[in-house]
């Protein structure tokens, strides 16, 4: 037979502290003697060795103490949500066979962090507390909320149940844009409010592809060269904005015989980025898979509204194989372009070859003239 379950008042209660770095405690570099509210600055000969600093480290406002962090702050995505939790009894009697749970719920999934159902907390005395700390790596964006639940004997011997639920948002660290061609050119933009020292930034091809970081030429003596490998300099990325490109370049690993399978085969890779904060907090985040497209644009340069538009990729009358073939849907209707205007559209296209090819055979064709008006030049790529 279960015993009853109170929800009544409570002797328990959970407090919460986000263990994460500190932060350095400014001092003012102006300061008064207390003798100047007495004896007037005239008096005092040794006025003017106080503007002269004692110490280096005095320009820089900083006393060398280190204070905790007075807010919960902000939780990004790929860091590791560390909390500090206190259940503290406040009552005036002691607090028996205690289980403690601690779980994170999204909304996709419930993770349970800490759980004392195997061997219950014996007591916590009158005025008491008990302790513990929980680790999370965050994967996931959006609310989470962070459940302490406890359940308990009071000092009447009642069985009491005591939720409290904390919630926090987890945002983006960093937005991702590429240019997906034979060169993927990559732009990390920090969306944090403290510098970014990015420990890893590097690109995981897909199976058929192989990729190399491409960096500027700098001309170093070969001493300096040797120096520069054993010391990296660091790649940081400012707060609020700051952006770094990166460039790859990819090439395809299958051989010249091999059949390239056209399902899926637009996918690029992956890139896996790690850093650091100021302080030395680790992070990481993992993108999605990107995938290789052609963007185009159609420009109206007449003086006059044309279209609606068709675009459809011509189909070639000879036996030969081709070395770019598209992806998907082969015509695309296009909605009418006013004068002087464009509008943008995409082909995803897959390579079945190595080396320099032809793309060939795109066309406009204008629904109302019943004509091609324009036929896209062979564009050559690698």
């Amino acid at each position: 037979m279960s015993a009853s379950v109170s929800s009544g008042p409570h002797s328990l209660a959970f407090r919460v502290m986000r263990l994460c770095r500190p932060s350095f405690q400014p001092d003012p570099p102006l300061r008064l003697h207390p003798l100047d509210l007495i004896a007037g600055e005239d008096l005092d000969f040794s006025f003017r060795s106080r503007f002269h600093l004692q110490n280096p480290i005095d320009a820089m406002a900083l006393s060398g103490f280190l204070i905790l962090p007075q807010a919960f702050g902000a939780i990004y995505l790929g860091e590791t949500f560390c909390s500090y939790i206190s259940i503290n009894n406040s009552s005036n009697y002691e607090a028996r066979d205690i289980v403690i749970k601690a779980e994170i719920q999204t909304e996709r999934q419930r993770m349970l962090l800490f759980d004392t159902s195997n061997s219950p907390v014996e007591s916590i005395r009158a005025g008491g507390r008990y302790d513990f700390i929980i680790e999370h790596d965050v994967k996931e964006l959006g609310p989470h909320t962070l459940v302490c639940s406890a359940l308990y004997n009071d000092g009447d011997s009642e069985r009491k149940y005591l939720p409290q639920f904390f919630k926090f948002v987890v945002a983006n660290p960093l937005s991702v844009r590429t240019k997906g061609s034979t060169f993927l050119e990559t732009c990390i933009e920090n969306h944090t409010k403290s510098n970014l020292l990015m420990d890893q930034v590097e690109f995981e091809p897909a199976p058929n592809w192989t990729s190399i970081m491409l960096t500027a030429d700098e001309n170093l003596s070969e001493t300096d060269s040797k120096a520069r490998k054993v010391f990296r300099p660091p790649i940081v990325i400012k707060a609020g904005g700051g952006i770094r490109n990166f460039l790859y370049q990819l090439r395809s690993s299958l051989n010249e015989s091999s059949p390239m399978k056209v399902e899926g085969s637009n996918v690029l890779g992956k890139l896996q980025i790690t850093w650091r904060t100021n302080l030395g907090e680790p992070g990481r985040l993992q993108t999605q898979q990107i995938l290789g497209s052609v963007h185009l644009s159609l420009t109206n340069q007449t003086d006059r509204k044309r279209g609606p538009f068709e675009v459809h990729l011509s189909e070639n009358e000879s036996n030969e194989d081709r070395a770019v073939m598209v992806n998907g849907i082969q015509t695309l209707v296009l909605p009418p372009v006013e004068a002087f205007s464009s509008t943008k559209f995409s082909l995803n296209m897959v390579a079945t070859k190595l080396g320099v090819q032809k793309i060939s055979g795109i066309a406009v064709f204008d629904v109302q003239e019943k004509n091609i008006c324009h036929s896209l030049p062979d564009v050559e790529v690698d």
